[in-house]
This record gives C-alpha cells, structure tokens and sequence, in this order.
C-alpha cells in the first residue's frame, strides 16, 4: 500500500532528482508540521513555493495525513485554493533508520501573517484589503462545503497563503475529509486525522468527538468555526491561544461583528453559512472588493457598464491601496486590454497606474500590453494610444517601434477620419527618432508628403512643423532633397496663413542644413515674397527669417573675404533667438464641424508658434478657434511680384526627389520643383510665353524718353521698372533673355517699329492695318487701368506674326 501511494502522490521516488526546483530559503512560520521555502524551477528559473514534511517512521501519521493533503491538494482546483504544481517523496538513510521527505510544490505564495507585517496597511486600506482577503476565503470554504460536500477541519490564520498579486488561498488539506452525514448509523471519526487540529481552534462538538452531533449539523459547521477564528486572528494580530479568546470582540469592525457571531454560534446547526456570508454581509460591500469583482467578470457586463466604470477608475485606484491597486489591479486591466474586454478608457487608467511603477517595472509589465494593443481594430484603442503616447513612447525600443509598432501606426496616415490622421501625424514626434533611416525615407516622408497636401489645413501645417523637428534625424541625402521643397514649394505657398508661417520657422530652424548657394537661390527669394503677406504674423517672421539667412550670407562672405574658407563653410545655425528650440504644434485637436469649403477665416494672431512658454497663449487660441468654428484656408488678395497666392495643395504626389533625386539646372525658374509644383495650370501658347518672358526681363531706358505707361503688361504693384538689374528679387530665377542672334518672334513685318518704345517688338500694329489691333484686346490700348493679361484672348490667326 506505501509502495502505491509513493507511485501515485511522489512518482518513482528515487531521489531529489526527481524534483525539477531548487529549494531556497524557508519562512518563519508554516502550517502543522510542514516547512514552507522559497524555491525557483529549473527550466526556466520562475518563483514557486516548496512545502516539506519529514517523518523517520513511513508509517507516521503525520506522513499519512501528509500524503492525504498532497493527493487532496491536486485534486481539488479552484482560484481561492492553492495552486498544486509537483509533488514526491523521498527516502534517505540516516544512521540506522529511514528519513522520508515528502515534497509539494506550488506557485509562489507566502504565509498570510508574514505579508500583513510586510505590508503595514492601516485605517481603512487596511479593513479594505482584510475584507477582500476573507471575501476569497470564504468563496473557498464555501466551495468545499457546499458544492464539493468536504470539511476542511481547520481554517485558521496559518492554513491561508498569499500570492504575488495579493490574493488569499486556503491550503492545508491534511485533515481534509468527506463530509458523512448521510451515514446516520456510523459512529466512528469523520475526520480521520483530526488530531492535527489544535485544541484552540476546535469547536465545542469537535473538541467533545461528538460525531453524531458533527454528522447531524450542516457541512458548514465545522469550518464556519474555523472561519470566524480566522478574522479574529487577523483583526486582533495576535494568534489564537484559547478558545475564550474568541469572545473578544473589540478588535472587530462593527460591520462585520453580527456575522463574526453567529459564524461561531455554540449551536451548530445555527452558523452562519459562509455561502450566505459572502452575499449578506455588509462588510464586503466596500470600494476594492466591488472593483476587483467588477473587474473579474468583465466579460459579463454591457458596454455603458463598461465605459461608466473605466470612466471613474483613475480616481478611484487613488483612494485603494497602492500595492494592491499595483499587484491585483493592473494585471486584471492589462488582461482585459490585451483580450479585448476592457473599454479604450481603461488605457487611461492603466498607465495612470504604470506611472506609479519603476522603470523597469513598467517595461515588464505594461508595456508588451501597450504594443498588442497596436494592433487591434478597435479605433477608439488607436485614438487612446495616440493621445497618451507621450506617457509611454519613450520607453519603447528602436527596434520595437521599427518592427511592432510603427507598421500598425502607419495606418493611419490615409485614415478617413481626420482627427486620427492628426493623432498620427503628432505622434511621430516621439517615435520618429526611433525609427531606422530605411523606414524614415521609404515610408514615412511619402506619408507626410501626401499630409502636406490634406484638404485639412491644420494637418497641412503640423506636418510641415513635423518636418522641422525631425529634420535633425534624417540623414544628410535626405535632408537635401526633402526640406527645401516641402517648406518654400509647399509649406510658403500655403494659401492657410499658419501654414506659410509654419515653413518659414521650419526653414528658420533647420537652417544649419543648408549651404549658402541654396539659401541665396532657393530660400531667400522665396521667404522674400512673404513680407508683403496679408497676414501680420507671415510677415513678422518673413523679416525674421529675412534677416537670419541674411546674416548667415553676410558671415559667409566675410569669412570667405578673410580666407577662412573652413570656417565659412561651417557657419552653424544663426543666433536668431527661439530658433535652435523645436518648433510646437501649430495646431491641436480638429472640430470637423463642415467642410473645408465652408470654413471660415482664422485671425492672424493664431498662428504657428515655437514650442516655448512665452507663445503657449497663441496656440492655445489657434486651439480655441478651431474648436468653436471650423477652419477656412485664407488665401490672399494682394499680387506677390506678378505672382498670385495659389489655392490649397491638392496634389497627392511626393516631393519629386525622395525617389528620384534633384535635378538642379541653375537656369531653371522653377529651380528644381517642376514635380511638386502645387499648381496645375494650364500651359500657355509659345507666343504668351514670350511676351510673359519679355515682362520678367529687365529693361533699361534711355534717359531722354519717357516710360511708357499705357502699353505696360505689368501689374500696377511692380510697374516700376529699376534700371538695375540686381534689384529685380527674381532675377535668380527669372527666364533667361533672348540671345542677341535669335529673331524675336513677334515682330511684326508690315509696321513701323518704335525704337524708343521697348514694347514695341511684341506690341500689336497701328490700327490702321487690316490686322485686328492688339488694343482691342482687354488690358491692351486704351484701357491702362486693367491689371489681367488678356494675351491668353488673342485670336492666334489675326496677326502673322504669331
């Protein structure tokens, strides 16, 4: 019979290698004769528990009741019952006799007096968490009592164990036995081994063996007794010494005093159920126990339930106790998060949560949370994680965002919704220097290439600010054929006011990252434009601008004089104040309350601002304008030297280069933008393009004539003519003149030409020719008021010379 038990509850029992841990150090305190370790497993090094009872004869009662609580210990399972994980037994030879070692592994738990020490919890927290502890026990006891028909014999404070998470578990099945009462005739011990129980804890029928009174009364009655010795244990802290003990009542909350009685009622039959304990009693009606069993049947409520209760719980994990809130809480939220039970506001709660935790710490135990969580479906998830990413987005990896998250994130850069493709945009912030140069220039700047040109204006000019601030983690190649033409082609040309003003402090603050040929040629012409924008904010921070590359040319050619050709070609970012700062969102969250067509007009002053306290105001009022009136591109009224503001972007095409390379010719006047030029017009006849290009051309007059008015082509704004030729701001990018041996092509054979008049190549015949007269044309003749150039009305077959 040994033989077969050893088989059955210890495997083969040769030897401690039969058991796959390592036994550690033991606690103080364990229940009966058994020794309680700390432990780790072999495999993989994880904590458990190892419990241990020796006996020098294998006949030992206490090896047979040892052997009884191992087999009952794997055989019953419930969450309030010690979690049973190995178990052997052991012979060793010691002197002339047999030692036999009985060994029970379990998941790490620590005895329940021990953690009340450690803890230290007082006051309420304290009655909180005493009351979610009995609340578990009781379920526990109820379940041997009630649906499995069994008698534990002796629940006291040393039969219950507490997890890592905080729970309370009942163990110590060595008296454990089936409840007999339907045997009416039988007259021996119902409880085999109920001399383990010590005398203390025994009630009045048990300490008499009175058996047929134990077989009369409820299944309960025994371990209701035990029950109520626990709570006095844990109330008064001190360990049950005699049963007149129990009469003690000071110690016990008034709340739970009516049910400590009647749990050790002298009659049996008159105990409280610990089944109706755990619905009636008032006690149990308190913060922790309600959130914890909300939390544990979350599967089983409603939605509004959901949203009600996720709600109020970052408050409400204030007031509980923070190890338990920590231990117990968290991993019920994180779970419910990671398999989709749990509501999006319960991510707020949970990192309100993780913030109370170590580093390293919360890398363990929130985070892989946080990153599952990228890839669910769900878009109010996706809106909570984009909205909190600044509480999370620096612990993650390189390489996590790079694989993991970021893939998931890209979605949302063509999100229908645009209050998402805002969240994304701004979220970069915090990922993007995380991200390998490969995803940088394969897929993240084609997504805010085509942000650049969303029909929302505030997702225009964030993703221009975006830009700005991560220019510093784009490589050298990028960086040239990137910034240039996403701030002077796209951003500048903005016809929303934030936005020019976004790619002018861009330009501003990414100027170390050009040479001085590019700023001379492409920036400086192009931020020029822009002192004289309609908007006062465009303007003020065009003449900053102006004035900051200016200088940044001015030091260069001094340097160059000086024969500094090194440090010349080093000139670093310019001392203009605010700039060497990342620039802020120009813009917050989108109110899209009608279409961009029905917007209207933003005032000047809410416009893009650095990301400094002293422009906080600003963009807090850009945030109030777009939350009370939906946002109208601005466009211009004012003619830019011969060239009108254009419309809102709507190309969807990248910035040409990415891909491709620059192309630069140092003749081209479109210097380098012909596949992002944002403006599709349509292009004009050759004849019109000369005439166009006689306009740009700069024209000296002989000083005896004066200059023609009524034939001038030009808009009134730059009718003055300068006889320098430097003066002209677009000479850089002017169309270069005709060579002196081609022909002018409209030059007109049949009429005299006026050499004096230096419209008269391309100026329509006299009238008193059978050619219809250019001057009937509108803006031509008689009518010098008119600033439209008509040449695109000229009837291509009335004149020869076309």
């Amino acid at each position: 019979m040994f033989n077969f038990l050893k088989g059955v509850v210890g495997g083969s029992g040769t030897g401690l290698k039969d058991l796959p841990y390592n036994i550690g150090g033991p606690y103080p305190s364990a229940w009966g004769s058994w020794s309680h370790f700390r432990g780790t497993s072999n495999d993989d090094g994880s904590p458990v528990s190892i419990f241990s009872l020796s006996g020098s004869n294998p006949q030992d009662g206490h090896l047979a009741a040892g052997r009884n609580g191992v087999k009952r210990l794997r055989t019953v399972r419930h969450p309030n019952i010690l979690s049973f994980l190995h178990s052997t037994e052991v012979e060793a030879i010691e002197g002339s006799g047999t030692k036999v070692t009985i060994y029970i592994v379990t998941e790490p738990v620590m005895p329940l007096s021990e953690k009340i020490k450690e803890l230290g919890l007082e006051g309420t927290q304290r009655d909180e968490y005493y009351a979610w502890g009995l609340h578990q026990i009781a379920k526990a006891v109820s379940f041997l009592n009630n649906d499995c028909k069994l008698v534990h014999g002796n629940v006291c404070l040393a039969s219950v164990v507490v997890t890592q998470s905080l729970d309370w578990k009942l163990h110590a099945f060595d008296v454990l036995s089936e409840y007999d009462g339907t045997n009416g005739t039988a007259t021996g011990p119902m409880l085999q081994y109920e001399w383990l129980v010590q005398s203390q804890y025994k009630p009045m029928e048990l300490a008499k063996s009175d058996w047929t009174m134990i077989r009369k009364s409820p299944p309960w009655a025994i371990d209701s007794w035990g029950l109520g010795c626990l709570i006095y244990e844990i109330f008064s802290s001190l360990k049950l010494g005699k049963t007149e003990e129990l009469r003690n009542t000071a110690s016990i909350p008034k709340s739970l005093l009516p049910d400590y009685q009647r749990l050790l009622s002298s009659m049996p039959s008159r105990r409280l159920n610990t089944s109706k304990l755990i619905e009636n009693s008032e006690y149990f009606q308190n913060k922790l126990v309600n959130t914890i069993l909300f939390m544990e049947i979350l599967s089983l409520k409603d939605s509004v339930e959901k949203d009600t209760f996720f709600h109020k719980l970052p408050n409400l994990v204030e007031q509980l106790p923070r190890q338990i809130v920590l231990k117990k809480l968290l991993p019920l939220l994180a779970s419910a998060l990671e398999f989709g039970s749990a509501a999006a506001p319960a991510l707020t709660a949970l990192l309100k949560m993780g913030s109370w935790l170590s580093a390293e710490e919360f890398d363990l135990k929130v985070l892989p949370t946080i990153v599952k969580l990228f890839a669910s479906n769900d878009r109010a998830i996706r809106v909570s994680l984009l909205q909190h990413i600044d509480q999370y987005g620096e612990s993650l990896s390189a390489q996590v965002v790079d694989e993991q998250v970021y893939p998931h994130i890209a979605t949302g850069f063509a999100d229908t919704s645009a209050f998402l493709r805002e969240l994304t945009l701004k979220s970069m912030l915090v990922l993007a220097p995380k991200l390998s140069q490969r995803t940088m220039s394969g897929t993240l700047l084609k997504y805010l290439s085509k942000l650049q040109v969303d029909e929302e204006p505030a997702i225009r000019t964030n993703t221009t600010i975006l830009l700005g601030n991560i220019a510093s983690y784009l490589n050298e190649g990028t960086r040239k054929r990137v910034l240039i033409n996403a701030f002077t082609v796209r951003a500048l040309r903005d016809a929303f006011s934030p936005a020019r003003g976004a790619g002018v402090m861009a330009l501003c603050a990414t100027s170390s990252y050009y040479d001085v040929t590019e700023i001379a040629t492409r920036i400086l012409p192009n931020i020029v434009v822009l002192t004289i924008d309609p908007d006062s904010d465009v303007k003020s921070k065009a003449f900053q601008a102006v004035d900051q590359f200016l200088q940044i040319v001015r030091q260069y050619n001094e340097k160059s004089n000086a024969g500094d050709i090194a440090g010349a070609a080093s000139l670093g970012i310019s001392s203009m104040p605010g700039n060497a700062s990342l620039l802020g969102w120009a813009m917050s969250s989108l109110t899209l309350k009608g279409k961009p067509s029905d917007q209207t007009p933003l005032a000047a002053a809410n416009s893009v601002t650095l990301a400094t306290t002293t422009t906080s105001t600003a963009s807090s009022g850009l945030i109030e304008t777009l939350s009370t009136a939906p946002v109208h591109c601005v466009s211009s009224g004012t003619d830019f030297a011969d060239q009108s503001m254009p419309a809102s972007p709507t190309s969807t095409d990248g910035w040409g280069e990415i891909e491709n390379g620059i192309h630069e010719e140092q003749d081209s006047d479109k210097d380098g933008w012909d596949d992002i030029e944002p403006l599709e017009e349509p292009k004009p006849s050759p004849a019109l393009e000369n005439i166009q290009a006689a306009q740009r051309r700069p024209v000296s007059l002989p000083v005896s004539q004066p200059k023609p008015q009524a034939t001038s082509l030009r808009p009134k704004s730059t009718a003055k003519v300068t006889e320098d030729k430097d003066d002209d701001l677009w000479g850089s990018i002017a169309a270069p003149p005709p060579k002196s041996s081609s022909k002018p092509l409209n030059v007109k054979t049949g009429g005299a030409v006026d050499d004096d008049d230096p419209w008269a190549a391309i100026a329509a015949p006299p009238p008193t020719t059978k050619a219809k007269p250019l001057s009937a044309v509108r803006g031509i003749g008689t009518k010098p008021a008119a600033l439209k150039l008509g040449a695109q009305r000229i009837n291509r077959t009335s004149s020869s010379g076309m």
